[in-house]
């Protein structure tokens, strides 16, 4: 499973998850949402097993929304899988071809949207993507499937496993707290954090990043996982954290 940008009318952003079977390249459920969150990557799920019954395993990247185990923090979703017995998986951190079929199969939905409508809704975009999962799943001979099946055929064909037991629960890790927060960046490019503002970049602006106290520094996040920047916590008074960056062109000699 994984989660996508797009751009509806007006250059509102909103993003769309995907959930596919690894095997048959179904496409099992999407979901379009107006951010990247825990809330919208369960309903995806909860779409996706009602269609097709629970999974053993779901593989995702170590984004805050999705699996942010790596950084000891236990998601809304790691939470909700492993209540009924699905095991979350991830990639390595900084391997981006561990999600090589999820990101192939965004560029198919795009070249599909590329052709309808731009949707001025997140409704009108669900129904588009909807009638992409139609007829990717039943239509469309997949290149990378024995016989160039479909994904529905390759479904029908693969005999079921049983669905997992839920076991019983682990020792949690850490829930979201104080010392863990999904935080939108200013349009200066500075996040707000426990008062102060910690500088990150303009590149950054209005996107989401998790922004975590790991004790001695501030540490901020993408939503994927990839650790943007790192500042020492500063003396009590301060307001705001420079990203160290000079402002304006680099002199070159």
């Amino acid at each position: 499973m994984d989660a996508t940008e797009y751009v509806l009318t007006g250059g509102r952003k909103c993003v769309i998850f995907q959930f596919i079977d690894d095997h048959s390249r179904l496409a099992i459920a999407s979901h379009v949402a107006w951010g990247e969150t825990s809330e919208a990557a369960i309903t995806v799920v909860k779409k996706g097993i009602a269609a097709y019954g629970v999974p053993q395993r779901l593989l995702s990247d170590n984004g805050a929304a999705l699996n942010p185990s790596r950084r000891g923090v236990l998601g809304q979703l790691v939470a909700y899988l492993r209540s009924l017995g699905v095991e979350p998986i991830t990639g390595k951190p900084y391997k981006p071809t561990t999600q090589g079929k999820n990101e192939r199969f965004h560029q198919t939905l795009f070249r599909y949207l590329d052709k309808q409508p731009l949707a001025d809704t997140l409704e009108q975009l669900q129904l588009q993507v909807d009638g992409f999962d139609l007829v990717y799943n039943t239509q469309r001979p997949h290149q990378a499937l024995p016989g160039r099946v479909t994904p529905r055929a390759a479904w029908d064909a693969t005999s079921r496993t049983d669905p997992p037991r839920p076991v019983a629960p682990r020792a949690p890790l850490p829930g979201p707290s104080e010392e863990i927060r999904v935080k939108l960046v200013g349009n200066t490019g500075a996040v707000e954090f426990r008062g102060i503002r910690f500088g990150i970049g303009r590149t950054f602006a209005e996107q989401r990043v998790c922004v975590m106290d790991s004790g001695k520094t501030v540490m901020i996040f993408d939503l994927r996982g990839t650790l943007i920047i790192e500042h020492p916590w500063p003396k009590p008074g301060t307001k705001y954290v420079s990203n160290g960056r000079r402002r304006g062109p680099v002199k070159t000699l």
